[in-house]
């Protein structure tokens, strides 16, 4: 499997892109970056795009990848996938033909250019190759990571945000994670904001690695606040855990 790292960034400054991860060229998980990243070509290959949560850094891209197929009379047709509490706020506040079209009604219902798709948390999708599994995190409205695993039985684990968990690290119960793309959005000075808007810092992440059965084979550090970059970089460092680094705008991780 190869991920593009679109973007991974848990605020928006030049050169930090909200987060966007792309599989293997067709699949997208978030939506923060996209259109601002991909020429129109990568833009035409997507067919899915799998959301953690509604929040406007992971969903914003949805809206213009939209207008690029319609103003460009592609024939494309993509799913926004994800729990229905999450596409219910999609529908509501983003693609509500207030604040932008509801392109899932453009050209026509029949032919539009968007289609919901409702997935159950603990409920497995099988998309070409993969099985791709929704599991419920920890944050601040309704939001869920996702584990893909591939025809060889490799498996990947986005948490997209979340806050200190229990419950989808039983949830996920047995099995091997190889990469684990997990946040980290504040220094550990600052624990209290991050348990309190449901996300991590470098100390909640090692008392979460430990909730894991199978010590993933690499973790992925995604959603650093800008502001703090080099002082969780430093902290993740302090850690003393093999195989562990923040991933960067623009490269490719292969699973």
């Amino acid at each position: 499997m190869k991920i593009k790292i679109l973007g991974c960034s848990g605020a928006e400054f030049p050169g930090h892109n909200p987060p966007g991860f792309l599989l293997d060229d067709k699949i997208m998980f978030d939506a923060g970056s996209l259109t601002n990243v991909l020429d129109n070509k990568a833009q035409s290959r997507i067919k899915d795009i799998f959301i953690t949560h509604a929040h406007l850094d992971h969903i914003r891209g949805i809206s213009f990848l939209a207008d690029n197929i319609i103003v460009e009379k592609r024939k494309q047709r993509v799913n926004i996938i994800s729990i229905p509490s999450v596409l219910k706020t999609i529908r509501k506040n983003l693609l509500n033909d207030s604040l932008w079209p509801d392109f899932t009604m453009i050209p026509d219902y029949e032919n539009a250019v968007l289609k919901y798709m409702e997935l159950k948390a603990g409920r497995l999708l099988k998309i070409n190759d993969y099985i791709i599994t929704p599991y419920k995190v920890n944050h601040s409205v309704p939001a869920v990571g996702y584990l893909v695993q591939d025809s060889n039985k490799r498996r990947f684990f986005y948490t997209g945000d979340t806050g200190p968990t229990d419950r989808t690290w039983k949830e996920i119960g047995n099995k091997q994670i190889h990469c684990l793309i997990i946040e980290v959005s504040f220094p550990n000075r600052l624990k209290d904001l991050a348990r309190t808007t449901g996300h991590m810092t470098a100390q909640l992440l090692k008392k979460e690695l430990s909730k894991i059965k199978y010590m993933p084979e690499r973790i992925f550090i995604t959603h650093p606040k800008p502001q703090y970059l080099r002082t969780i970089h430093a902290e993740i460092g302090k850690l003393k855990i093999k195989n562990i680094r923040l991933l960067r705008d623009g490269e490719t991780i292969r699973v």
